[in-house]
């Protein structure tokens, strides 16, 4: 008996590495990559990243330079085709109507670039606290939304906890 609860309590705890080696993988690596790998016309939600030109977010998380505060997703302050390029790091995951979204965003940009947490990435793919979709995707990096479900009772959970859900 203590030898199948050693085992067992061994195999969770590495479980729970790996998911944190992936997850570090994830965000600290590839997505740090991506970001810094040209200067982005537009980031839009940017949180704490600066993306090189104008940062725009519905909250302001720190200090980033050329800061637009949004407030409205689905309903940009910005020209047709104002930018050359548009970054969108780690938002589509949460947000409801990711179609609408997305042709915002080609509105105001020629070239739109995703990065979304890819499906090896278990502890950010199945976030049902914070994220409404799985993209079904192993790439980090994308010119257009892949495939996607819904995150398993991420809605349901996300009431219960009072999220507020946007339209």
């Amino acid at each position: 008996m203590l030898n199948t609860l050693a085992v067992s309590a061994a195999a969770i705890i590495l479980f729970i590495v790996l998911l944190i080696v992936l997850h570090w993988i994830s965000y600290r690596w590839l997505k740090v990559r991506i970001v810094a790998s040209q200067r982005w016309g537009l980031n839009i939600c940017c949180g704490n990243t600066d993306g090189g030109g104008i940062n725009a977010d519905i909250v302001k998380h720190s200090d980033v330079p050329n800061f637009v505060a949004l407030t409205d997703i689905y309903c940009l302050p910005f020209e047709d085709g104002q930018f050359e390029t548009v970054l969108c790091s780690h938002t589509a995951e949460h947000i409801e109507d990711v179609e609408r979204f997305d042709a915002e965003l080609r509105r105001v940009g020629k070239e739109v670039v995703y990065i979304l947490p890819p499906i090896w990435d278990l502890g950010a793919a199945f976030n049902v606290l914070e994220h409404r979709w799985i993209f079904l995707s192993m790439r980090k990096r994308h010119t257009r939304l892949p495939k996607r479900v819904p995150v398993p009772f991420a809605r349901h959970i996300q009431a219960w906890l009072g999220q507020k859900i946007h339209a």
